[in-house]
Parts: C-alpha cells; structure tokens; sequence
C-alpha cells in the first residue's frame, strides 16, 4: 500500500528516494444512515484518516519528503496547523532528516503531542494562522530560514511545495479506480485549498476515464475563497479568520486563486458551512456511521447535505466526501461529543437485571 504505484506517473524518483510507512489506497465506504436518512442513493466516503499520521497529508510528506532525499536536504523548514506538522515529522523521522515546524497558534495540543512524538521541534507564532499579515510575514521568515543549500521549505500548497501535492494528487487516481462507474461530485474541505486544487488537477489528468464536479468547501469563520468562487471572481481574499475549526484556519491565499479557476472547470462551485453544522456532523458521522473524524473532516459532509438539501443535485447522484483526518487529532471536539460523564458500578450493578 503507498502512493507510489500512482506518484510515479508525474514524479519520478529513484526507489531509494520513495519513502513510504504505507500511505495511500484509502477505503472508500458507502454512507449507510446519513445519506440514506437525507434521501442520497449514493453517497459515499474515502476515509484519509486511515493513513499513517491519521491524515491526507501523509500523501503530500511521501513525495515531498521523497524529494528532500533526492536533492541531498537535511533539515525541513514547516508550517503547520497540525496535520502537515505530523505527516512531515513522521517522514523526516524515517528519512534521517531534521524537522523544524512553525504551527498556527490555535492548534490543537493533540496534534502538537504527535509531532513532537516523532521528534520535531516545534514552535508556535502568536497570531500565525488567524492574521493574514502576521502569516504572511511567518511564511517570509521560514523562506529565508530555508534559503540554505540543506534546507527545504514545505508548506502543503501548489504555490510553495509542487512536489509534496503532487503526492496528494494520488487521491483522485485511487478514486478513479475504487468508482469504476463514475462520480458525479466530490466535495472537498478547504483552508489554503491545496486538497481542492489537487483533487481537480487529478480528474483532469488524462487518464482518468471521467470528471466529477469538484466543490470547495470552508467553514464561514474562513471564507477567503468560496464566495469569491460564488460570485464569478477570479482572486480569492485573505481574511481575519475566526472559525475553530482546526486544519481549516487559513488566512491567506495561498492556492485559492487556482482553486477558483479548477473549479469552475470542473462544474463545481463553492459551499459555505458554520462551526456548529461541522460539529453535528462530525459527531453524526460517528454515531450514525461508525466514522471517527476530526471536526474538519466533516465540513465535507456537512455541505454535501446542505447542497442536496437546497436542491442543487439529484437524489441519486454518485456523491463522494473527502474525510481528511481521523477524530483522535482534536481532542477538545472529542470532549464535546462526548459530554455525559462514564457511571462508576459496583460488580454486583452489572449483575442486577
């Protein structure tokens, strides 16, 4: 299992540079409550939260960690609101190479917990992921960190790291493959928009035998491309983000113009979801659907329902949610869903009929 039996169509490395701890070739489940319960026929799942780290972004740490091999880098600079953080720590831990990452500072202590589990010396910067002038300013900081002939810069985005995405990428090969009929739309959470862009990208390829509409997703707290994708605009916006939703807190821009662009090529549009629909539907997912995810990993399903709902497409449209991340990297939202305290019994109480 690894992204290599699809990343080496468009990135070639020798063998001795494909790092992999298994990556990739996710399940991809059919919704057996919540869609069925909505009036959805065919919606479906593709859980990355069975990666390695628990995330996608072990895609994007393969082959951006692969590449570092290749060119002889010893030290990754990173930023991170969690998930990047991890998959790069868990990579440069098997790479032999050193780890230093920048994380937004509303990031999860869970998250924080596995990079520095894996070795990585990390940081947080006050107002990083929330002001977009002090993101952009951390980002102009770890560029001139990462100017030395050892070093690499790896920000999961097209516009800073090609390479690490085009390992994303993978995630529409697989599907092609797991859906030999076809989808119809594929809806896909978003904060710098880099998993939109790279899932377009992917249907695009040539050798997929058909295109989904391909729908940008973010939660209201961090609108810096969905309205703009909305109202026929061409740039996204940065913004001064207010979502708690972790993993989606972008400010900046980052790829949204191309987003933008990707989408509206493929049919899609953009979804607009509130915190409070994100954690319904993560804690439905896990009651309804035996799916524990991170509060970003259901802003997907949230807007496939309110899309449906609305009556932007039919009941039996194949209709598949990118699931990012697996529950157990916020734990706070854990808390919330499960409010009511554990009862303490007495042997004799679990014998009373």
């Amino acid at each position: 299992m690894s992204i290599w039996r699809y990343a080496s169509r468009f990135l070639e490395l020798p063998a001795e540079h494909r790092i992999t701890l298994g990556e990739g070739e996710t399940p991809l489940v059919r919704s057996r409550h919540i869609g069925p319960a909505a009036g959805l026929s065919s919606l479906y799942f593709k859980l990355e939260g069975m990666n390695p780290t628990g995330s996608y972004k072990d895609r994007f740490a393969a082959a951006g960690v692969g590449d570092m091999l290749r060119q002889s880098k010893r030290r990754c600079i990173a930023t991170s609101s969690g998930n990047t953080g991890a998959a790069l720590a868990a990579y440069c831990a098997a790479a032999g190479i050193v780890c230093e990452i920048a994380v937004v500072e509303p990031a999860p202590l869970a998250k924080l917990k596995q990079m520095m589990a894996y070795g990585a010396y990390i940081y947080k910067v006050r107002g990083f992921g929330i002001d977009p002038r002090i993101t952009a300013e951390t980002v102009e900081v770890l560029r001139r960190r990462s100017a030395s002939p050892d070093a690499a810069l790896q920000i999961s985005a097209f516009v800073t790291s090609p390479v690490g995405m085009s390992g994303v990428q993978t995630i529409s090969y697989e599907l092609a493959e797991q859906m030999a009929d076809g989808l119809d739309h594929v809806f896909v959470p978003a904060g710098g928009g880099g998993l939109t862009l790279a899932l377009a990208r992917g249907f695009e390829d040539a050798s997929s035998r058909w295109r989904p509409r391909v729908h940008c997703v973010q939660p209201t707290g961090n609108d810096t491309i969905v309205s703009a994708l909305c109202r026929g605009d061409e740039k996204a916006r940065a913004v001064q983000s207010t979502t708690q939703i972790s993993g989606l807190q972008v400010s900046s821009v980052l790829d949204g113009d191309m987003v933008i662009a990707a989408c509206r090529r493929s049919g899609g549009t953009g979804h607009l979801v509130s915190d409070e629909q994100v954690w319904t539907m993560q804690s439905r997912l896990a009651k309804e659907e035996g799916i524990f995810c991170e509060p970003a990993a259901a802003v997907s399903v949230a807007a496939a329902l309110q899309a449906f709902e609305a009556g932007q497409f039919a009941a039996d449209a194949r209709t598949c949610c990118i699931v990012t991340g697996v529950g157990f990297k916020d734990m706070p939202s854990v808390d919330l869903m499960a409010r009511s305290e554990c009862p303490i019994l007495d042997v004799v109480d679990l014998g009373a009929e």
